[in-house]
Order: C-alpha cells, then sequence, then structure tokens
C-alpha cells in the first residue's frame, strides 16, 4: 500500500493535499474495464500531456474536439455538453474511484496519480484519439490500389506501345510491379 494523494480547494482559494492508502497494482480485469470506454481512454491520453491538475472543463472540450474530429474552438455548445455530462456523472468518478486520477467533482479539477503509467503499455500515447481497426484496413487498401493501378498502367502502355512506356522491358516492367507488391505486403504484415 501507498498513499494516495486527494486534492481539495481551501475556502481561501489554497489547494491541500490529503493522503489515504491506495493499492500498488490494478488487476487486469480493473485495466481492461477502464479501458474499455472510448471517452476514459481519451481522458487519460489528454492527462499524459499534463503535469499538474487540470480543469475538467478543458479535459471535456479536448475529448470532444476528438470524438468530433475538430479543434476546441470550432465545437458547438451541444458537442461539449455531449463528452462533459459523462466524464462529469460517470467516466471521471470511475478513474477516480479506481485510483487512477485525483477527481474533485466539486471543484473541477482533475489530476492524474502515479498509477495512470499502468495504463500506458495498454494505449499508444503518442496516437492521440483511437484509430479504429477500419480506417487502418482501409489505409493498408489504398496502399495496395496504388501499386495495382501503377502496375496496370505500366502493362497496359506498355502493351498498346504508348510512348516511354514501351521503352520499358517488359521484364523489367515485372519485377518492378513484383517489387512493389512483395515490399508492400512485407511492410503489411510487420505492422500487424
Amino acid at each position: 500500500m501507498r498513499a494516495r494523494e486527494k486534492l481539495s480547494i481551501q475556502s481561501d482559494g489554497r489547494v491541500s493535499v490529503d493522503e489515504s492508502p491506495v493499492e500498488n497494482e490494478l488487476s487486469t480485469d480493473d485495466v481492461f474495464h477502464l479501458l474499455q470506454s472510448q471517452r476514459r481512454r481519451a481522458a487519460i491520453r489528454y492527462l499524459w500531456d499534463t503535469d499538474g491538475p487540470v480543469e475538467m472543463r478543458d479535459l471535456a472540450e479536448q475529448v470532444a474536439a476528438w470524438e468530433n474530429d475538430t479543434t476546441v474552438h470550432a465545437l458547438t455548445s451541444d458537442e461539449r455538453q455531449r463528452a462533459y455530462i459523462p466524464l462529469y456523472q460517470s467516466h471521471l468518478p470511475k478513474l477516480d474511484e479506481e485510483g487512477v486520477i485525483d477527481y474533485d467533482k466539486n471543484r473541477g479539477i482533475v489530476k492524474k496519480t502515479p498509477l495512470v503509467s499502468q495504463l500506458e503499455r495498454y494505449l499508444d500515447a503518442g496516437r492521440g484519439p483511437d484509430i479504429e481497426p477500419e480506417d487502418e484496413e482501409r489505409r493498408w487498401n489504398t496502399y495496395y490500389l496504388t501499386v495495382s493501378l501503377f502496375g496496370s498502367v505500366l502493362f497496359i502502355g506498355a502493351a498498346f506501345r504508348f510512348p516511354l512506356l514501351s521503352l520499358v522491358p517488359s521484364l523489367a516492367a515485372v519485377t518492378f510491379v513484383l517489387a512493389a507488391f512483395w515490399s508492400v505486403s512485407v511492410t503489411h504484415s510487420l505492422s500487424v
């Protein structure tokens, strides 16, 4: 057990720190339960880039911006509210309950705890918002389609003796297209 700091703001505006015991590690079940929500994952990513307490409003605005593929300044009131309310009522209290953050709900202040580092191996902090598997698949499909299109233009041009393309020997064209497919395939398999 170690001490867990709990933030509170005094009536004179000073921040005080209360300490209470907390477990050293999150269980695997707790980790997966905490990370099952995209909004909680986004909140954790936002907190990784901070050193001290942040206002809950700032965190909610950035999460809303990520969810809506926009900037904080371009958010509408409805978009802000759709992220703010669930974070306020559910997600941040859950992260606080598990000891990943210190959340003063009354003051709207959030601070990460050392336990947040246990979640890092499950998330890629540098990636920003989640990249959906469909987006990744679509990206690789684009690479394969580009190589196919380029190879088709090269073969058709050589077959019909189009200027410049007819100068490419058939063996060189076949070798180039096969090498391009091989390169994309190997890179794709190594990235999975």
